[in-house]
């Protein structure tokens, strides 16, 4: 009786799991910060980011040959963006919306970037939004910022005063919404 229980025993990882129970696959997956990744791996991640955008944006476009003309494997795109594909008739397709983290960058009354943490693609489209009434402020729009007055993305306030923005004008000349920090983008 003992070598039939301890044969129907399998070790996955640390755990020891009786194969009577549970025929599913326990995978532990490490998750390691943005920050800390390595310079190849970070780009590999903007490129896969980059390819599962284009997906949303055209639901016709297939995985393969978008990872491919994006530069980066398939297998990369899953990897970082897995939860986010989801197979229809054999092909993948990107889901609308996502809940993957994100560091965005958005300026404070002195110029100086401030680290958005976004957590969904909602935000992430919301920063997006507030960075580009910015731009149509600058082409001299004066009402653009007017529907952020007073608000807040993630916990961090929105400024939407012409007299800051104005003063702050040539600091946002080489701001970049992604890659302040990291140095990713140039």
């Amino acid at each position: 009786m003992a070598r039939k229980q301890r044969k129907r025993q399998k070790v996955t990882g640390s755990k020891v799991s009786s194969g009577t129970h549970s025929k599913s696959k326990t995978r532990s997956r490490i998750i390691v910060p943005l920050a800390s990744l390595p310079r190849r791996s970070s780009e590999a991640r903007t490129k896969a980011l980059h390819v599962k955008a284009a997906m949303v944006r055209d639901p016709n476009l297939r995985l393969y040959p978008t990872a491919r003309s994006f530069g980066v494997k398939p297998s990369v795109v899953k990897k970082y963006f897995g939860p986010a594909l989801e197979k229809v008739g054999g092909h993948f397709r990107a889901s609308k919306s996502d809940r993957f983290r994100e560091i965005m960058y958005v300026p404070d009354a002195h110029g100086h970037p401030v680290p958005v943490h976004t957590k969904s693609s909602k935000q992430r489209a919301r920063v997006s939004a507030f960075l580009r009434d910015i731009g149509r402020f600058y082409r001299g729009d004066t009402t653009a910022l007017a529907d952020w007055h007073g608000k807040r993305i993630a916990g961090v306030e929105l400024i939407t005063s012409s007299r800051t923005l104005k003063s702050i004008e040539a600091q946002l000349a080489d701001f970049a919404i992604y890659s302040t920090f990291n140095g990713g983008a140039e």
